[in-house]
């Protein structure tokens, strides 16, 4: 066996070695100490209450609209949620909007991140003061 066959044997092995070792979770919810880690959500975010219907259907705010083509829910530990598992389902969110108003990104608040104030309205929005490292909002 050459030297090349060898070194690229050991780069196959080296690689199915690192593809295979387990990484860390990137959506980590909790540190290692046991504390809740901070979830960060746009400045453009509303808070609402929302009910999932049929799929792209839903309830926001008590008005009957539609998800974007592209959306995305998170859950509570910042995971996507399939729409099989949402239907039925009525949560407080933090959600953005799309260009032409329709729901696009969703993230299902814990207790305790929905105990902030955060705005409800685009006008609340522009009134506030946002703080994105620690993720609260002050009003006037």
């Amino acid at each position: 066996m050459n030297r090349c066959a060898q070194l690229s044997l050991a780069a196959t092995v080296a690689a199915m070695f690192a593809a295979l070792a387990p990484t860390a979770a990137s959506a980590q919810t909790t540190a290692s100490d046991g504390q809740a880690l901070q979830r960060n959500f746009p400045q453009q975010a509303l808070r609402g209450t929302i009910v999932f219907f049929a799929p792209p259907a839903i309830a926001l705010n008590g008005t009957n609209t539609q998800m974007a083509p592209s959306y995305r829910v998170h859950g509570t530990d910042n995971l996507l949620v399939m729409s099989a598992r949402l239907s039925g389902l009525k949560a407080t969110v933090d959600y953005t909007t799309d260009l032409q108003g329709m729901v696009r990104e969703v993230w299902i608040l814990t207790p305790a991140e929905a105990a902030k104030t955060w705005p409800t309205t685009a006008a609340q929005a522009a009134a506030w003061t946002f703080d994105a490292i620690a993720q609260t909002w002050t009003k006037p």
